[in-house]
């Protein structure tokens, strides 16, 4: 097991686990925490992740901004690859694109999946997120290409 996934597995069932797990992946990328985001579930291929519509996130008419969403969907999508890849492999996003479908007038919540994950050749992964508020609608739907590639020995 990888190191991510394997402190997702410590934390996880714990008492402010998810909270904790969350806190160290913005520790380490520190830009992710002006968002306030957190883990919900983790397993390879997949990642869940929230984020509560507050002021900070806001834009001008009061729905959660475009970018603080496109961060939400790369915290979710570059720690999952990271918690699903072996430690041969790595990975970087290469682009994104994103599709803008309906205000987030809600608490939001990305849903990041991923399959070709294994190791081999050097190749684009695409990451495919949906955003959903709390009605369950998709507010915005992301794809995010990765270039994952064996690690150099």
């Amino acid at each position: 097991m990888n190191q991510v996934l394997d402190l997702w597995s410590k934390l996880a069932t714990k008492p402010f686990g998810k909270t904790i797990f969350s806190r160290i992946i913005c520790w380490k990328a520190p830009y992710f925490g002006s968002i306030s985001p957190r883990f919900v579930e983790m397993r390879p291929g997949f990642a869940r992740v929230t984020m509560k519509k507050r002021r900070a996130v806001q834009n001008h008419i009061q729905t959660v901004h475009a970018i603080a969403l496109c961060n939400l969907a790369e915290f979710g999508a570059g720690t999952m690859m990271e918690a699903s890849l072996s430690k041969n492999m790595r990975w970087l996003p290469k682009g994104m694109t994103v599709q803008y479908l309906k205000k987030a007038e809600t608490d939001v919540e990305a849903f990041c999946s991923a399959t070709d994950i294994s190791d081999g050749a050097a190749r684009d992964v695409i990451v495919g997120i949906d955003i959903k508020d709390k009605n369950g609608d998709v507010v915005t739907h992301v794809d995010i290409n990765m270039w994952v590639s064996p690690r150099k020995k």
